[in-house]
């Protein structure tokens, strides 16, 4: 039987015992990162914590709406085993109790009715020269013609925080870019930063926002100093991090569905990885209004 849990009915133990049990296990369904990224949440449970799905929820004008919190691509349902009957309740459940705004399963999710999908691209733990094989052409051109540059990794500090300030193109409201910045300060207090830069001699031109987590690196944000985009920093960092630790990590892209990005993704050999996708079209209009 599936119920629905209020934030303050959850046993927090329970919850985390099912997701790192659980075979769809990832970061995002973390209780403290929920708390970070959502303005309220709330949780579908099967049975006593056998399956678990949680639901990030936004208040707007009055109106209650489940919608998935910037810079949160994945949740869905988490089970010890993924089991699509199951699933579909889930989903039965969540379609009836819920105004749905927009909402994102995990890539092992399956269901018996087709859901709209979106994509990601991971690298699974490789041998860094034969990885190296299966780039595009071009990004092999465009790797080749950066060493020039340098690669550090570095810390979290007040001139990181200004040189996102200054390059976050993909982030066009200023409260989006506040967030960012408080959920990367989590994400170092947390443990779990990690930020790889490519230096011009010695000035930083290209950032990786990572996230290392459970054997895994996750691209939170790639961010580039247009001034000297024909550097290459970009390709050039993937790579080096590509060379420093895909032998022991695995790389989550984190998206995209934008061509131009989707492309540059793949071009590193990333892998295709589709995942369920709900989305109310009879509101899309509203998008906006809800963000604000």
């Amino acid at each position: 039987m599936i119920r629905k849990l209020k934030y303050h009915e959850i046993d927090f133990s329970k919850y985390t015992s099912c997701l790192e049990s659980s075979e769809q296990t990832n970061w995002y369904a973390r209780k403290e990162v929920l708390d970070e990224l959502c303005e309220q949440w709330e949780v579908l449970i099967y049975g006593d914590y056998k399956a678990v799905m949680p639901i990030p929820l936004k208040k707007k004008l009055g109106f209650k709406f489940a919608v998935m919190p910037l810079f949160c691509q994945q949740l869905g349902i988490f089970s010890q085993k993924e089991n699509k009957e199951s699933n579909d309740l889930f989903l039965e459940y969540f379609q009836k109790k819920y105004t749905i705004f927009q909402y994102s399963f995990n890539y092992h999710n399956q269901f018996s009715d087709g859901l709209d999908t979106k994509r990601n691209y991971i690298i699974p733990v490789s041998n860094y020269d034969l990885l190296r094989k299966t780039y595009f052409k071009g990004r092999k051109s465009t790797v080749k013609s950066a060493q020039h540059l340098s690669y550090k990794e570095i810390t979290f500090d007040q001139c990181i925080v200004a040189f996102i300030e200054l390059n976050s193109k993909g982030l066009s409201k200023s409260k989006d870019l506040l967030k960012f910045k408080k959920y990367i300060e989590a994400l170092d207090q947390m443990s779990v930063l990690k930020l790889c830069g490519a230096f011009l001699e010695d000035q930083l031109i290209s950032l990786a926002v990572l996230i290392c987590d459970n054997k895994e690196l996750s691209l939170l944000a790639l961010v580039n100093d247009e001034n000297f985009k024909n550097e290459n920093g970009a390709s050039y960092l993937i790579d080096k991090i590509l060379k420093e630790y895909i032998h022991e990590f695995s790389f989550n892209f984190m998206g995209s569905n934008i061509r131009n990005i989707e492309v540059f993704f793949k071009s590193f050999g990333g892998q295709l990885r589709e995942f369920a996708s709900l989305e109310n079209r009879n509101i899309i209009k509203f998008r906006k209004l809800i963000k604000t």
